[in-house]
């Protein structure tokens, strides 16, 4: 069985396709996710896909992959710049994590220019759109991750 690798995705990110299209493109969620499942594929991996606007939901799954997955992708949306308890959960997780944004968060409002999950993530990709995710899989594939 292929290792798993889960790809967390925060709040309003459901809305992908329609929500500022100028900022975050014409592309859906589940268009993402089957980009996803094919570079996995490629890689030899599985991927388990989701997304929440909850908090507490995503800290619940970040223990969950901490517990059975190799490692972990995540776009934790607006709770990049507010959550201290996602950066606690990744922490304890103990997994490689790579965040990925959509948009170049730095090119953004000044508000968006801190992480909170940045610090605990092996890598930070941003403003490379939806290939993104690929190229966090990618690296979670690779020696750096082990």
């Amino acid at each position: 069985m292929p290792d798993t690798v889960f790809i967390l995705n925060g709040p309003n990110l459901n809305l992908l396709g329609t929500r500022e299209p100028d900022v975050y493109g014409a592309r859906t969620l589940k268009d993402i996710e089957t980009d996803c499942r094919a570079a996995a594929t490629r890689l030899g991996l599985s991927v388990d896909f989701r997304q929440s606007n909850h908090e507490g939901t995503l800290v619940d799954w970040i223990q969950e992959a901490g517990r059975t997955a190799k490692g972990l992708v995540i776009n934790p949306g607006a709770y990049t710049h507010t959550s201290v308890a996602l950066h606690d959960a990744i922490k304890g997780a103990r997994i490689p994590t790579v965040e990925v944004h959509l948009s170049n968060i730095f090119a953004r409002e000044a508000f968006r220019h801190h992480s909170y999950v940045s610090p605990v993530a092996l890598g930070v990709i941003c403003g490379l759109g939806p290939t993104g995710y690929v190229l966090a899989l990618e690296a979670l594939a690779g020696p750096a991750a082990s």
